[in-house]
């Protein structure tokens, strides 16, 4: 084991951290109950976080090696994350209805309980998926080979998780708009976590998109969200649908390249003491 370990090192470990998060998620499933999932639907995102803690401790580092602890600096991302994944989806809804002619207007009454509690009911589902691909196996991947290549291979996972689904393989227009948009999701979550350094900012980027998607703008007045669409276009052919996805994703991309842009977040850097002469 030792010499699988010192000659394959990134392997062994990916291999290693595949069957903890496998052994966290059947636990998550045998420990939740109805009642328990209802209230309390956190019991995946612990587990996966004491498994991701248990590989980093078996790596002789700490959860520190990505942002999670209660540092005032990585848990301020959590909340910054939030307002730029919400106004994200809300501008790039803009964008869309400028290109269709579809309108935005407020919902005439809201549902403020279901609104504010999708919050708590969203997080986890949204950790649980930043610890899978943007946690530990995404950082030992760069490690082992680059950022271009593990960008790669965790977009295209987290795509097929969520194509492989009877209701989207039915539905043309969704599996192409998932296949183009959640690589791009991939990459906004993956540049949050890499250039914050802490996984709180990509939860909160995701929370925020999951959050805005059902509850900030919709496109119909159920009362579950503050903003709704009206005069929905529905398309009838390809090159007005792709042009309407590319231009939504072209928002997200923005946002990412901001983020890169954005120097390592200096302004959260604590100032070091000029050293006396």
């Amino acid at each position: 084991m030792k010499h699988l370990l010192s000659r394959y090192p990134t392997a062994t470990r990916l291999i290693l951290a595949l069957l903890f998060f496998a052994l966290a998620l059947v636990l998550s499933v045998v420990i939740d109950s109805p009642f328990l999932k209802k209230f309390f639907p956190y019991t995946s995102a612990i587990l996966l976080g004491v498994a991701t803690w248990l590989l980093y401790k078996i790596d002789n580092k700490s959860l520190q090696a990505i942002g999670l602890n209660c540092k005032a600096r990585n848990l301020f991302f959590l909340p910054l994350g939030l307002i730029i994944g919400a106004l994200a989806l809300l501008i790039a809804k803009y964008i869309r209805t400028l290109f269709t002619g579809e309108s935005i207007v407020l919902s005439t009454s809201v549902d403020y309980t279901t609104v504010i509690y999708a919050l708590y009911t969203i997080l986890p589902t949204v950790a649980v998926e930043e610890f899978l691909f943007r946690g530990y196996a995404f950082k030992k991947t760069i490690d082992g080979s680059n950022v271009i290549v593990a960008n790669i291979i965790f977009s295209l996972l987290f795509m097929l998780i969520h194509v492989i689904d009877e209701n989207v393989l039915q539905n043309k227009g969704m599996m192409v708009f998932l296949i183009i948009s959640i690589p791009v999701g991939h990459l906004l979550f993956a540049t949050a976590l890499l250039k914050s350094k802490t996984i709180f900012f990509p939860i909160g980027i995701h929370l925020g998109n999951n959050w805005a998607t059902r509850h900030l703008i919709t496109s119909g007045n159920d009362g579950n969200s503050f903003l709704h669409t009206i005069n929905n276009v529905s398309f009838e052919t390809w090159p007005p649908f792709i042009v309407t996805i590319l231009l939504f994703n072209a928002v997200f991309l923005l946002v990412t390249y901001l983020i890169w842009k954005w120097n390592n977040f200096p302004w959260l850097k604590k100032k070091k003491n000029k050293s006396r002469i």
